[in-house]
């Protein structure tokens, strides 16, 4: 189930993330969804993989958001956004479970 669900998560945080921030202008609502998703995927990844898995994905996951913003200036918000959220569902799938 966790390797369905954790990669799920992680895409949905980043998307959501910044369609909250983008739709109500509110920068810090997208960090809190945002933030609100990465506590949510550490307590599920520790639970069946131990704290330093959970680290490593939750890492990638905002590493995944740092990264959106300077890629976004090549490929445009939405773009950028769709693109990490991809990216981070691999190792999130990866790492979710034993």
């Amino acid at each position: 189930m966790n390797r369905v669900l954790v990669p799920l998560l992680t895409s949905a945080g980043l998307l959501g993330g910044y369609g909250v921030a983008r739709a109500t202008g509110v920068r810090w609502a997208g960090g809190a969804v945002l933030a609100g998703v990465g506590a949510g995927v550490f307590a599920l990844v520790q639970r069946r993989g131990g704290p330093l898995r959970a680290a490593i994905v939750v890492l990638t996951y905002l590493g995944a958001f740092g990264g959106s913003h300077p890629l976004a200036k090549r490929l445009g918000a939405w773009r950028s956004v769709v693109v990490v959220a991809g990216a981070t569902a691999v190792p999130a799938s990866l790492l979710a479970e034993r």
